[in-house]
């Protein structure tokens, strides 16, 4: 952990009587400044003394957690992650956005997209001809917990997008993992794409343009095979990756075609469209939400209803229509999954003042102690926050027999006989407000859980509500970040209501 001098500023105790809207600013502000701090991360030197490395991360490496951990008992997260390092990108394109980092967040990102191109070019043969006997300086106890030689000499040209995390130094990761991951490539996709859209992509050069044609190459030619979910734990086929996946490649058939780009623009719509029709089918009338997974061997039943399929709709960022926050399948599931955290969780037994559950991963998580995730909970409340600010703004979705439960808790009485909803003005503006204010229910949920310092870990444990696992997580800073965007931006649909109205 870091001393209280390397903190920064806004990181003091919280007075008890902080408005939510006070502790969401001063969190911000130490978000703001915590994120940065895991790309370039260049004066956290980690000594992986066990596999003999001493790993410096590089310029554009993103670490996933800024505290080191051997499994002492905290986890080793320092790792460059594709799927982490695009996510903390994301979120450091919205301090661009906000102005709060000057020049500094377009040199973060051209420097990302080179370290990126670097890994791209990574060579498991290459490595293991310069590395000479690497195995001499391993502990004897951790040998079995290393690559096989075959392993890393079928590790060529673009299998090297599927091989999940690297040493932030650029090297590859000689560590056995659950490989290949495939949603990394279009999560690094979208951010790239996003960052084009902020300011011109003139402002990027050549380099963002062949990181990007070289990830939406990878994921057309790979989305329609098995790999290992977000979570690192199961082979099959994912919502989560399917959907980050498809949207990579509906945006990246515009950004094809926008350059003349014909035979790229129409292999990845087709490949998009066949993603769709995937994802249709991880719905389930019988359980009554979208299964996270499909073709696991030996895998629980009740590990489908996961919180990953409510993150893949946050990544994936349909504007609307299918696998968007305005499918009542996709409210569905998210109303599941609260109904199934507020029971499995015991923090979420007794919390006065609370209204909203703190969220997990899956029924039966045992990982550090399956507790709630910050990601996750804050993921549900941008969720609400996305889904009121395109309700306030003019859409619509149908009422059915499976989201009515998830509407009938924000709107407080029942909607069956109603086709559509909003059905009229006033519906509409009371609605938004109301499922903004579900929202902040579960930002009030994080406060709760969040140490007055303001350091947000992987976990909070399912008990005792202690924070746990990786300390200073870049994903749940990230997190924070991107749904406080997504607050802005309801409540500024709902000011100009009002200002309207």
């Amino acid at each position: 952990m870091m001393s209280d001098a390397q903190r920064p500023a806004g990181a003091g105790h919280s007075p008890p009587q902080l408005s939510l809207d006070a502790w969401i600013a001063q969190e911000y502000r130490f978000a703001a400044a915590m994120l940065p701090r895991v790309v370039s991360a260049d004066d956290r030197v980690w000594e992986r003394r066990a596999f003999g490395q001493r790993i410096t991360p590089a310029k554009g490496s993103v670490i996933a957690a800024l505290t080191f951990g051997s499994y002492d008992p905290d986890p080793d997260y320092t790792f460059h992650w594709l799927r982490d390092s695009a996510l903390v990108m994301d979120a450091v394109r919205i301090l661009a956005e906000d102005r709060l980092l000057g020049e500094g967040g377009e040199a973060m990102f051209a420097d990302f997209v080179t370290f990126s191109l670097g890994l791209n070019a990574l060579s498991g043969p290459r490595f293991l001809a310069t590395a000479g006997d690497f195995r001499r300086r391993i502990d004897p106890a951790f040998l079995h917990y290393v690559r096989s030689d075959a392993e890393l000499t079928a590790l060529v040209g673009d299998r090297v997008l599927g091989d999940v995390r690297f040493n932030p130094d650029g090297t590859l990761d000689i560590i056995r993992w659950g490989r290949p991951q495939n949603d990394g490539p279009a999560l690094r996709a979208l951010t790239v794409l996003r960052w084009l859209r902020m300011a011109g992509e003139h402002h990027r050069g050549e380099a963002a343009q062949a990181l990007l044609a070289a990830d939406l190459d990878y994921v057309a030619k790979s989305c329609t095979t098995p790999c290992f979910d977000l979570w690192e734990e199961k082979f099959g086929l994912h919502y989560y990756t399917e959907l980050v996946q498809c949207s990579a490649l509906e945006h990246g058939a515009t950004w094809a075609a926008d350059h003349g780009d014909t035979e790229r623009a129409a292999r990845y719509h087709s490949a998009a469209i066949t993603l769709l029709a995937a994802l249709d089918t991880h719905w389930s009338d019988a359980l009554g939400f979208y299964a996270s997974r499909q073709e696991v061997d030996q895998d629980a039943p009740e590990k489908a209803l996961d919180i990953a399929t409510i993150l893949a709709v946050l990544h994936a960022d349909r504007p609307a229509g299918a696998h968007s926050v305005l499918d009542p399948h996709v409210q569905a599931t998210l109303f599941k999954v609260e109904a199934l955290f507020a029971a499995e969780l015991a923090i979420n037994a007794d919390g006065p003042g609370r209204t909203a559950p703190a969220i997990g991963r899956y029924k039966g998580d045992i990982y550090y102690g399956g507790g709630a995730f910050y990601l996750a909970t804050l993921g549900v409340a941008e969720f609400y926050f996305r889904l009121a600010a395109a309700v306030r703004t003019g859409s619509s979705f149908a009422i059915d027999r499976y989201n009515e439960p998830f509407m009938t808790r924000i709107v407080g009485h029942g909607l069956l006989g109603q086709a559509r909803w909003p059905a009229n003005e006033p519906e509409r503006e009371r609605g938004a407000a109301a499922i903004a204010a579900r929202g902040d229910a579960f930002m009030a949920t994080v406060r709760h859980f969040t140490p007055p310092s303001g350091e947000l870990s992987e976990q909070f444990d399912r008990a005792t509500g202690a924070q746990t696992s990786a300390k200073d997580l870049g994903w749940s800073y990230a997190a924070f970040l991107t749904a406080i965007a997504a607050r802005k931006k309801a409540a500024q649909s709902l000011d100009r209501g009002a200002a309207d109205g």
